[in-house]
């Protein structure tokens, strides 16, 4: 199920994707350089690359979704209306049966034509366990629809507090690492739970690629560009400067393993006001073993030690640095990811409550960050004052308190992204601010 599949069924093309190698380490996954994106759809048309995604007609689309009936509705993003369907033999003869995900673009909507063809240009050349598989699309007059595999178990937001999330953490850890090793990485900009698409298996599988764009060349340290993304996920100097790195794609990794380890949104309005970035609130004492216990989502109880939420805690901390240069890489997040899974997950024999310091990785001086706001660097330089500070009083780094960063501060404007954002006031929204 799922898989890209060509015009007869069988799940080959002339051109396949570039697969990953899943027994290289992610930074090797993948090697290959991407052919440059269509500029319009007919462009699209000369680039042979994409012969392994199907090109559907809108009315193949319509029988496979019963005429985009509204209880086959799936949810709604920035996109557009997400309807389930199956493709088979009376949608397009030889067709081997499979249920798909079909996305239609609203031409009113967020997105538009520009996203439509960056998804279509990444995921119809790239091809990862941890990436969610294109299988075709149609451009049609107006009509603009990218059809996927389907995922059954929907996105991670609606599995945000329940178990084998150190396996989907894994899983999404390992896509980012992917993109980011590419000839020329790939940023995929709007890392959140509702991009995360879950398998029968729960295998997570990074979803959107809509606001993806090609990272710095050579000696260029970053990329800058209008600010989008989502309150709450976005890293502070992306927000701040439009200086955008894969360590902004590490900043949205920690805010969602943050959310998965504190069971709670990044956001939530309904909380008091020093609660309602979780960011803010929960940083400063993830160093803290016995503070951390008592925030931890009480219904993880059970399913890991201590030992191994500690280590994922300062995982996190590490991610959410204010200082982009301090944040591990994404290989490195796998690494750690890794090192911890065969740690015992519920053994109370194993719980440490004395605050001890796990070293995850090590991290370069902080120099003259080009391209990273200054109070970023002051903020850096006070917390590295701050640890002295700490290892003279109680000898095991560990601060009572750190600095916050507001984001809800320094996002510019906020737009409504998801459909149930509109019903849910605690739910995030898409940052969009225009150059």
């Amino acid at each position: 199920m799922g898989g890209c599949l060509s015009a007869n069924g069988h799940g080959e093309s002339a051109n396949p994707p570039h697969q990953a190698n899943q027994h290289k380490h992610p930074s090797q996954f993948n090697s290959v350089i991407l052919f440059p994106p269509a500029k319009d759809v007919e462009d699209l048309r000369l680039i042979a690359g994409y012969g392994n995604v199907n090109v559907f007609t809108h009315e193949e689309l319509r029988v496979a979704t019963k005429n985009f009936r509204a209880d086959q509705i799936l949810g709604e993003g920035g996109f557009g209306i997400v309807y389930k369907g199956i493709i088979d033999e009376n949608v397009r003869p030889g067709f081997m049966s499979t249920q798909v995900a079909v996305k239609v673009l609203n031409p009113d909507g967020v997105q538009g034509d520009k996203e439509w063809l960056t998804e279509v240009h990444y995921l119809g050349q790239l091809s990862h366990p941890n990436l969610v598989k294109l299988i075709g699309y149609c451009y049609e007059h107006d009509y603009r629809l990218l059809v996927y595999e389907y995922m059954p178990c929907g996105s991670l937001e609606k599995h945000l507090f329940r178990r084998k999330w150190m396996k989907i953490t894994l899983g999404t850890a390992k896509g980012l690492a992917f993109l980011h090793g590419a000839e020329r990485s790939i940023i995929y900009r709007d890392f959140k739970t509702s991009n995360i698409l879950l398998d029968a298996d729960y295998n997570a599988k990074l979803s959107d690629f809509g606001l993806a764009k090609e990272g710095p060349m050579g000696d260029e340290t970053h990329v800058s560009t209008r600010v989008v993304g989502t309150r709450g996920y976005a890293a502070p100097e992306y927000i701040m400067t439009g200086h955008l790195t894969a360590k902004s794609d590490v900043y949205g990794f920690g805010v969602v393993l943050l959310e998965m380890l504190i069971g709670r949104k990044a956001t939530d309005n309904t909380r008091p006001a020093r609660e309602q970035n979780l960011v803010s609130w929960a940083r400063p004492v993830l160093l803290h073993s016995r503070k951390l216990l008592k925030i931890v989502d009480s219904r993880l109880e059970g399913q890991y030690s201590n030992k191994v939420l500690n280590v994922v805690a300062e995982l996190a901390h590490q991610c959410l640095n204010p200082n982009p240069k301090r944040r591990p890489t994404m290989d490195q997040v796998v690494e750690t990811l890794e090192s911890i899974q065969g740690l015992p997950e519920a053994s109370n024999a194993l719980l440490q409550t004395g605050g001890n310091s796990v070293t995850l990785f090590e991290v370069s001086k902080v120099g003259n960050d080009t391209g990273t706001d200054s109070s970023i660097k002051k903020e850096a330089a006070s917390e590295a004052k701050e640890q002295g500070k700490r290892q003279k009083r109680h000898g095991n780094g560990r601060s009572k308190s750190e600095p916050s960063v507001d984001l809800n501060v320094l996002a510019p404007s906020l737009e409504s992204h998801d459909k149930h954002d509109d019903e849910d006031p605690n739910s995030s929204s898409r940052i969009v601010e225009h150059s």
